[in-house]
């Protein structure tokens, strides 16, 4: 379904001359290509939680998460993250609309770290490499999922949701709304209204970290990973934590890097915090949280995941 946004991109970059082969192509192309699919994904999301949400008090959420023990929620949080099949500029609005229903905060950092860091597409695709498989699929999703229900864990033990700057705003459907067809348009009408202002309130974000983002990919050659990552440096794993924050990526586009890495020997707990890191922690997606998080909790946020992308690239690699 996703195919005509590739098709999009592949028609506008003939029209200007460009081609793919070149540095400018490939940037320009994955500009275009995700530009759309994010806007069109984050209208088309958005709009269909604000269905639900019209309809789903605070008072029901809590209720519904009442009575069960914390780290269910974390889990059932790291399930509908890894479900979910969106890049990290998907999943925060879907992370502000979490909070704006009432879920617990811990449980919607626990989505916000797995949702862009594991995916079932980079796990089938990981299934099916040379050089990858089933062990790296399944240590791939198993450190990802663990790393999302401890920080789920640590930003309910340490407060941390006095540090966010974003205020859900309190908006609700017409409840006067007499006859069924009436309360149909007026749901239809608040949910394109809450999926628009959202669109408004992140385009500026989204369109600055895209930027940067198809110049990173257009611009930085493949070979450069591979020189720095190998077996010989000691410090591959957080060179490779921390060479994957410039990057904006998709897991589709950032696989295929990971299988290359794979063959030419980088090991796999090195490649697998790169994809991590570019998946999860990359600059743009830092640039749209400022959005959402004070600078205190961006920086608790990156340098959690920073340390626990180390220490995992370091105990896979140690087995």
């Amino acid at each position: 379904m996703l195919e005509i946004f590739t098709k999009l991109a592949d028609w506008s970059i003939l029209q200007m001359g460009l081609s793919q082969d070149t540095h400018l192509g490939s940037a320009v192309h994955f500009f275009i290509e995700d530009t759309v699919k994010i806007f069109a994904l984050i209208y088309f999301i958005i709009f269909i939680i604000s269905l639900f949400r019209a309809q789903l008090s605070p008072e029901k959420v809590r209720m519904y998460l009442s009575g069960k023990s914390k780290f269910y929620g974390y889990l059932l949080a790291v399930f509908l993250g890894i479900v979910t099949p969106f890049c990290s500029c998907s999943s925060i609005p879907i992370f502000m609309g979490f909070l704006a229903a009432g879920v617990p905060f811990g449980v919607s950092m626990a989505f916000i770290i797995s949702s862009p860091l594991v995916s079932e597409i980079a796990a089938i695709m990981l299934l099916g490499m040379q050089g990858a498989g089933v062990k790296v699929a399944a240590i791939y999703v198993l450190s990802g999922s663990i790393i999302a229900v401890i920080g789920g864990w640590l930003s309910d033990k340490f407060n941390l949701e006095k540090y966010l700057i974003f205020k859900p705003a309190v908006t609700a459907v017409n409840e006067k709304a007499s006859s069924v067809k009436e309360k149909i348009i007026a749901l239809i009408k608040y949910a394109n209204n809450f999926a628009y202002t959202t669109i408004k309130s992140l385009a500026l974000y989204i369109l600055v970290g895209l930027v940067i983002g198809a110049y990173m990919h257009g611009y930085i050659p493949q070979e450069l990973f591979v020189k720095y990552l190998g077996h010989d440096n000691p410090f591959a794993v957080p060179f490779a934590a921390l060479i994957g924050i410039p990057i904006y990526a998709s897991h589709a586009g950032v696989v295929p890097v990971i299988q290359v890495l794979l063959m030419k020997g980088v090991p796999v707990g090195t490649a697998l915090v790169a994809l991590m890191s570019i998946t999860a922690i990359s600059l743009p997606e830092m640039v749209m949280l400022k959005k959402v998080f004070s600078y205190k909790l961006l920086i608790l946020f990156v340098s959690f995941l920073l340390a626990a992308f180390i220490v995992t690239g370091y105990i896979i690699n140690m087995l």
